[in-house]
């Protein structure tokens, strides 16, 4: 059984086995929960990311993939980025942004790690409405098989919290 909670905060200061990053398909980092990960972390990351950019990943990561790479300085072991749909009005783009949610999981589970915080994926520059973010965010977590017990999201304002709490009262 995975438990699931929500924080208020600064993820890159969460002390988890992994921490999920809100990346762009490039991987070497942006604004938002991206660019804080690469900050605190350090060189290290963006060196894991340009090696796989160099390797497997030479187009970048597809939107609704996941892949880790090890933390750097943060308070976790790894790093697992998954890349977010931007949301569309005319497109429903849903099975993309629980697909990050899935594969972040699976990637956590060959990983072996047992606690993963999570950022709203999408709902920042990539315009995802924060209310139906937080229904597939936790829905997909709720269903999905995953050996991980600990799901923190953590979200960084009172706003992103709200949402996200009045979703997981449902």
């Amino acid at each position: 059984m995975t438990a699931i909670s929500l924080v208020q905060g600064d993820i890159t200061q969460q002390r988890v086995d992994a921490i999920v990053n809100a990346a762009n398909s490039s991987l070497l980092g942006g604004g938002g929960v991206d660019g804080a990960i690469h900050r605190r972390g350090g060189p290290e990351i963006l060196a894991a990311c340009r090696a796989l950019r160099a390797s497997h990943y030479g187009k970048g990561l597809g939107v609704g993939q996941a892949v880790a790479t090890p933390a750097g300085r943060l308070d976790a072991r790894w790093v697992i980025h998954t890349v977010g749909p931007v949301w569309s009005a005319t497109e429903d783009r849903s099975a993309q942004l629980a697909s990050c949610y899935r594969e972040s999981l699976r990637v956590a589970d060959e990983l072996g790690a047992v606690s993963v915080a999570f950022p709203a994926v999408s709902t920042g520059v990539y315009g995802w409405p924060l209310d139906d973010g937080g229904r597939i965010a936790l829905e997909t977590v709720r269903d999905s098989r995953t050996a991980v017990a600990d799901v923190r999201f953590v979200l960084f304002d009172e706003t992103a919290y709200a949402a996200f709490a009045r979703r997981q009262q449902e």
